[in-house]
């Protein structure tokens, strides 16, 4: 890498996963929005031939008008290949494939436990976890080996137990999870401005927020426009939409966009609780007992949001695969639509080349006083030249904390139970996860069936 009056060049970033149908073409077209780094992407996936087309995909998009940045994509055989020298690292992979993730959804309704997305918390984040450090153990050994001094961007969920691997691994790793659900709150904020006092243009970077909880279980405790405190605005717009929602709910066809909310969760949970639930609908309920939100697909209806199947994600992964046939065969041209995700702006600022202020997945150093340190958590940090700092959020509000502390423990001990591959103590962890109101026996039943549907990729337990 080296540094010009254009900005920054000759980066490398590393891609693990870089043969993703989706997450890849989002990068790709982000830093080709860049106009002040340019360099080369180097792309490892075990699917070697996904790399493969995401090379020439990649590649075509120097030739596109609105190319600001020109990058150079390569795939690679090895990860050594891929890290070694890099500047940046990218982790976006799928933990198993849909087979598996459709047991971790759909193996517990039939014990009467519904998750509305399941790759985080629940019966399904814990068994996605027990796939996914392993492989995250890797990851981190690679780069301490390969490129230690490189900033290491994590996407994959479940996010939280992703990057507290890493650092267990290798204490001294420059990582950090980015997620952009907070981003959406910002959002709603903004519409609340406009739909309660009128005041139109409202552009999320304008709310500020103060972020304090863990990955998709977010608060919000301080929220400001200008020099307008949010809370009062908020309050009124939950207590006016808390009933029918806000959004798609004069839209009888929202009920076939599985991504879709009426934000009723957030609402009930801001009345609840007197912080603002800042992530997605479909995320938040699934940190709360189940009787809550989840009873059943109509009490998650009747809250405004659906619970998508797996099903519909291999039916979007078809899609995706014959798009990526288009692009690779020239049949349909890439376009450059910036994503909304700050991990290039999160690259420029660690270049130098702009500073930062977002919310970030790292360890807890203090940031959040009455959650254990070393614990994964997410608030606002600082991105500066070369540094990322954590900006002090303050302790989670006493209202919520039962329900994130619970949460928290459970994370850091299916941490423990993947990396000492004890699956008897992540049985202990998916009895305690609040959505399982099961009896012990049944619970034992589902965790066996659960663990044996998905047991190709936990032949490293005991």
């Amino acid at each position: 890498m080296r540094y010009t009056d254009n900005g920054a060049e000759d980066i490398k970033i590393a891609y693990i996963g870089g043969g993703s149908r989706g997450w890849a073409w989002g990068l790709m077209s982000d830093l080709a929005a860049a106009q002040d780094m340019s360099g080369s992407v180097f792309l490892y996936d075990i699917d070697r031939e996904a790399a493969a087309r995401n090379e020439c995909i990649g590649n075509k998009m120097k030739d596109l008008k609105e190319c600001r940045s020109a990058w150079n994509y390569k795939a690679v055989e090895t990860m050594k290949e891929a890290l070694t020298g890099a500047d940046f690292v990218v982790i976006s992979i799928m933990p198993g494939t849909f087979d598996e993730m459709e047991s971790d959804v759909h193996a517990p309704e039939k014990f009467g436990i519904y998750q509305s997305v399941g790759d985080t918390t629940g019966p399904g984040g814990l068994m996605r976890a027990l796939r996914t450090i392993p492989m995250f153990e890797e990851f981190a050994a690679a780069i301490r080996k390969y490129c230690p001094q490189a900033w290491v961007i994590n996407y994959t969920n479940p996010m939280t137990v992703c990057v507290k691997t890493l650092y267990r691994v290798f204490p001294k790793i420059k990582a950090f999870g980015c997620c952009h659900e907070v981003f959406g709150t910002q959002k709603l904020l903004g519409l609340a401005l406009e739909d309660i006092k009128g005041i139109q243009g409202a552009q999320r970077e304008d709310i500020r927020v103060n972020v304090v909880g863990i990955n998709h279980f977010t608060w919000l405790t301080a929220a400001q426009y200008k020099n307008m405190d949010l809370f009062p605005i908020y309050r009124e717009f939950a207590l006016k939409y808390r009933d029918e929602g806000f959004g798609e709910k004069a839209d009888e066809n929202w009920l076939n966009r599985f991504f879709d909310s009426r934000e009723q969760v957030k609402l009930d949970l801001f009345l609840k609780y007197g912080a603002i639930a800042a992530a997605g609908d479909r995320h938040l309920a699934e940190f709360c007992p189940g009787s809550w939100y989840l009873k059943d697909e109509e009490t998650a209806h009747s809250w405004g949001f659906k619970l998508t199947p797996v099903s519909w994600r291999k039916e979007d992964l078809k899609n995706r695969l014959a798009r990526s046939e288009r692009l690779y065969k020239g049949e349909e041209e890439m376009t450059i639509n910036q994503t909304g995700e700050e991990g290039v702006q999160q690259m420029r600022s660690l270049l130098g080349l702009r500073d930062l202020v977002t919310n970030v997945n790292i360890p807890n150093c203090g940031q959040i006083p009455n959650l254990p340190l070393g614990a994964v958590v997410e608030t606002n940090a600082h991105f500066s030249a070369d540094s990322v700092r954590p900006v002090f959020a303050g302790p989670v509000p006493q209202s919520v904390y039962p329900l994130v502390s619970r949460v928290c423990g459970i994370q850091e001990m299916t941490v423990e139970a993947a990396m000492g591959r004890d699956l008897e103590l992540a049985f202990q962890a998916f009895c305690m996860d609040p959505n399982m109101e099961l009896g012990l026996k049944d619970a034992r039943i589902l965790y066996n069936t659960m663990v044996e549907n998905t047991a190709k990729y936990l032949t490293m337990y005991q």
